[in-house]
């Protein structure tokens, strides 16, 4: 039985090929993703005891879902068989000045008709140490959100360690309720908070002075909404903030800010250039920041093993962020140089 478990989505995902627009060729790459899946998958890639909460169709799609989160270790005893559809997304790669769009098709998925007492949660938890979730899942549909909340409910209640990835995602909110209306109730459940530079605003209506569209960032701005965050939710123990400065498409400034009860830290800075696939770079960020803080006694060195498996992320086409801790701590080390390996 795995020892840290998520729970949410898993998806198709039809991309087109290199930087290309949509349907400019008759061809899409064809792969699975989604936030709680490639957490799972990138702990797994750390060594850890991984597994999904889920619900797939039990058709061919669905088997293939699967048997793709089996292959790099995952749990999958836990995802339910039931529902029509996978949920899919098509992505278009963005360069230079284009940005990357995505498109989203998520109706009556599998995980969107999921309902409260679907799954036996006590049992599941039993013995579980970390359970993590993101605010994707709650903005589909509202089985989905009493789904959720029913989740980090039953997982505080057996002693698991909840963390949580905002993620706020304004082209899902659409069957009446604000990302805040529902996120405020499910983050009382929450020991450890994950960002971006506008999930707290968008997601938890907590105010500060941030303009994140201008590429630059203040980071005293964050320092003051991170103190922020944990007044307003004092069980919450960890707050950590991803902080992209997006210069293009290609190229963006990498960081992240963390607080806790010893104050705040802030991390290395990654100019990145060149950027093979962004997306999931969050889901990184989260599933590195859950090993870092698991590994190391040094709550900085765990927000420096976030940033750098994060950063590497952004060479790597695909959902997953597949790399090792030895790769994480090299860059961590210094070794960013990109030089043949011999």
């Amino acid at each position: 039985m795995a020892n840290y478990l998520t729970f949410g989505e898993i998806m198709l995902r039809l991309k087109t090929p290199g930087h290309e627009r949509f349907f400019q060729s008759p061809a899409f790459e064809a792969t699975f993703g989604g936030g709680e899946a490639n957490v799972a998958v990138a702990l797994c890639n750390y060594g850890f005891d991984a597994g999904f909460i889920s619900a797939l169709p039990d058709n061919d799609i669905g088997e293939a879902a699967i048997r793709e989160l089996r292959y790099f270790g995952v749990d999958t005893s836990n995802v339910a068989r039931q529902g029509d559809r996978v949920g899919i997304y098509y992505l278009e790669t963005g360069a230079n000045q284009r940005a990357t769009k995505v498109v989203y098709d998520r109706d009556r998925s599998s995980i969107c008709e999921a309902q409260p007492g679907d799954f036996d949660f006590a049992k599941i938890f039993e013995g579980v140490r970390w359970l993590h979730i993101t605010g994707i899942t709650p903005a589909l549909s509202q089985s989905a959100a009493d789904l959720s909340l029913e989740c980090v409910k039953a997982a505080k209640a057996a002693g698991v360690i909840v963390s949580c990835d905002f993620n706020f995602r304004g082209k899902l909110w659409k069957y009446g309720k604000s990302a805040p209306e529902v996120m405020r109730e499910l983050v009382k459940y929450v020991d450890v908070g994950i960002a971006n530079e506008e999930d707290c605003q968008k997601s938890l209506g907590i105010e500060v002075d941030v303009d994140v569209s201008t590429g630059e960032l203040d980071t005293a701005k964050y320092e003051a909404l991170s103190a922020k965050v944990l007044e307003e939710y004092p069980d919450m123990s960890t707050i950590a903030i991803t902080l992209r400065e997006s210069k293009s498409a290609d190229r963006n400034g990498w960081s992240a800010c963390l607080r806790d009860k010893d104050g705040f830290k802030l991390s290395r800075h990654y100019e990145i250039t060149d950027i093979i696939d962004r997306v999931g770079g969050g889901d990184s960020f989260a599933s590195a920041l859950i090993a870092g803080l698991e590994r190391y006694e040094d709550r900085q060195q765990s927000l420096e093993f976030a940033v750098a498996a994060s950063c590497l992320k952004h060479s790597i086409n695909g959902d997953f962020n597949r790399v090792s801790v030895a790769e994480v701590e090299g860059l961590m080390k210094g070794s960013g140089s990109g030089r043949v390996q011999r």
